[in-house]
């Protein structure tokens, strides 16, 4: 069990949502967001951290929304983390950022497309920090071990893995539920990105998305019986300024929480 501030993550416990938009856009929507998903997940009664990112390194074109200024977005994160007294998570993609960072936020979040890169692991792992790696969609679930022992080379085991799905052709993922149950074996929380799993990378000048898919993939895997589901979500997602067609409306947030909610209990009941 790795534990966010209070809330417990693995060993059976009940699923725990990691959400919020994508990127930070602004205040006004970063809180509007975070707000709305503590009241649901309050009334519903499940664990909470908050998501989203101070920027977007990895864009497909050049003219692609990477984010705000860099204090500005800390200082929003900071604002959700207090205001709201929820642990916050981001993904950081360059070494000198991560001390800052890690006095913002409780998750440091490695990105997929990041995750066999030694040196940024390894600066993650000595902040002690909880550290969220995304499967690469380049790779198999068994090559996971390598990424775990990078960490674990600094003497911190508070390791969290992520499936987000694995390239399948050109502009396509698919999530190989198996994937969730071999990550199992390595004795860290293994989250599911219902959200990301659904991107149609670098499809034009922005990757596309099949949002319709979500509910599916998020059920699915609870069924398979995992630790966190991650989902970023967004007010107004087509005029979200980064993976607009891949986040989850905010509106069905609550709908898909109480579907999802029942199919945990009721597997991690049969244990």
């Amino acid at each position: 069990m790795i534990n966010a501030k209070k809330i417990k993550i693995g060993n059976g416990e009940p699923f725990v949502l990691i959400a919020g938009p994508c990127v930070v856009e602004n205040e006004k929507t970063t809180m509007k967001t975070a707000e709305v998903i503590k009241k649901i997940t309050e009334e519903l009664n499940i664990p909470f951290i908050f998501k989203s990112s101070y920027k977007k390194a990895n864009r497909t074109s050049i003219n692609s929304f990477s984010g705000i200024a860099f204090d500005k977005a800390l200082n929003i994160l900071s604002k959700v983390r207090k205001e709201f007294q929820v642990p916050v998570l981001t993904d950081v993609h360059d070494e000198r950022e991560i001390e800052p960072v890690s006095h913002v936020v409780d998750v440091l979040q490695i990105p997929a497309f990041l995750c066999r890169q030694t040196d940024l692991l390894v600066a993650v792992g000595k902040t002690g920090k909880v550290i969220n790696v995304k499967k690469g969609q380049f790779l198999a679930p068994d090559d996971m071990m390598h990424v775990i022992k990078k960490i674990e080379s600094t003497k911190n085991n508070k390791i969290w893995l992520t499936e987000r799905g694995t390239t399948f052709g050109y502009h396509n993922l698919v999530v190989d539920m198996r994937s969730l149950q071999i990550m199992k074996k390595f004795g860290y929380p293994v989250i599911m990105d219902a959200t990301h799993a659904v991107q149609l990378p670098s499809k034009g000048n922005e990757s596309g998305g099949e949002r319709e898919y979500i509910p599916a993939l998020a059920k699915a895997a609870v069924a398979v019986g995992i630790d966190g589901l991650f989902l970023e979500v967004h007010p107004d997602p087509a005029k979200a300024l980064s993976d607009a067609a891949s986040q989850l409306p905010l509106e069905s947030l609550k709908e898909l929480l109480i579907t999802v909610k029942q199919i945990d209990e009721i597997v991690k009941n049969e244990k």
